[in-house]
């Protein structure tokens, strides 16, 4: 395993303030860039043969009350069959809330913690990911960062793909806007503004606008009221709205992925433009498959589907197992925003 693997410590979570939001195994992890909160799930009939398939790991989104919630009908579903995993990103869910800058090199940190941790439970083999949103971005440069950790990524609902959005900035460059930063940051503007945004009325009303409809999730709207209510929980949502979330060079990132790709969005809701695909340096091809007659988070309204195009697009594409991986690459990251509660481009 890599150095910083053999760092890390693993010890149960606690938290009296937020209970998990699945019904599943959580611990937190420690490395020496990234602390953070894991749900974890082995499939319930294990066997040695054959083989148990590879595993997989879900990435939210990032909003203004995110969390592991967003990806449970995945979690719940693909733990029948294989090994799960799906961590709180930093300053949201179950994991820490410091006081601190949440950058994608933060996030991107994150999810490579989580992938090796992943791969190491499941015999050093690589991952089939999954991301929805901003989430995306996180998981396709770790992706690029550490190759062999994947095998597959699946971006549902991804960002940075709008028609006339030109993501090619240098290397780790962020859509960070200086003067929305100062203005959120103003004394006591930003825990006021975020208080604002993550009354349950405002969440739901930013949930619907997900969805596209009046009909959401009201597990998901639920937790993420409660979510909101955990001390610091503002911290990582006033970078997301300042923009300093989103990468100002995803497009190269995103090109520079070389696991299979596949894509899935909804028609419904703020978030269905995705004139940008296909891209054309993306090898191979992107598969995009598009959920008619649903909103930014498909797995909630049409999971079998999804789960049926996932494992046609897996079973195409067979990928032999890896050796033990080397220690991923660092490389920065870093920006654009809406305010909200539901997934945000």
């Amino acid at each position: 395993g890599s150095a910083a693997s053999a760092q890390s410590k693993f010890m149960p979570a606690t938290s009296p303030q937020l209970t998990p939001a699945i019904d599943a195994p959580v611990n937190h992890l420690v490395e020496p860039s990234v602390r953070l909160a894991i749900y974890e799930a082995s499939p319930v009939s294990a066997q040695a043969d054959p083989p148990a398939p590879a595993a997989a790991l879900l990435i939210h989104s990032v909003n203004a009350a995110a969390s592991a919630a967003e990806v449970r009908p995945l979690f719940e579903a693909l733990r029948q069959e294989r090994a799960v995993a799906a961590p709180d990103l930093p300053g949201f869910g179950l994991s820490p809330r410091d006081a601190r800058r949440y950058t994608p090199r933060l996030m991107t940190d994150a999810v490579l913690a989580a992938a090796r941790r992943a791969s190491a439970r499941a015999g050093h083999r690589p991952l089939h990911a999954f991301a929805v949103s901003l989430g995306t971005e996180f998981l396709a440069r770790a992706a690029v960062e550490a190759p062999e950790l994947f095998a597959s990524l699946t971006l549902i609902s991804p960002t940075g793909l709008r028609g006339g959005q030109v993501l090619r900035g240098a290397e780790g460059s962020t859509r960070f806007m200086a003067l929305a930063d100062q203005i959120i940051r103003g004394p006591g503007w930003g825990r006021w503004l975020f208080r604002q945004l993550t009354r349950p009325g405002v969440v739901r009303y930013f949930l619907r606008r997900t969805w596209g409809g009046r009909e959401i999730d009201d597990a998901l709207w639920a937790y993420a009221v409660r979510s909101a209510r955990v001390p610091g929980a503002e911290h990582a949502p006033l970078d997301f709205l300042s923009g300093g979330l989103f990468s100002a060079d995803i497009h190269r990132v995103y090109e520079a992925v070389r696991a299979p790709v596949l894509v899935i969005h909804g028609t419904r809701g703020d978030f269905t433009d995705y004139r940008a695909l296909p891209l054309q340096g993306c090898h191979p091809p992107w598969q995009v498959e598009v959920m008619h007659g649903c909103g930014a988070l498909p797995h909630f309204e049409r999971l079998p589907p999804i789960l049926q195009a996932w494992r046609r697009f897996v079973a195409e594409r067979p990928t032999a197992p890896t050796p033990r991986p080397a220690q991923g690459d660092a490389s920065a990251t870093d920006a654009v925003a809406n305010p909200g509660a539901g997934p945000h481009r």
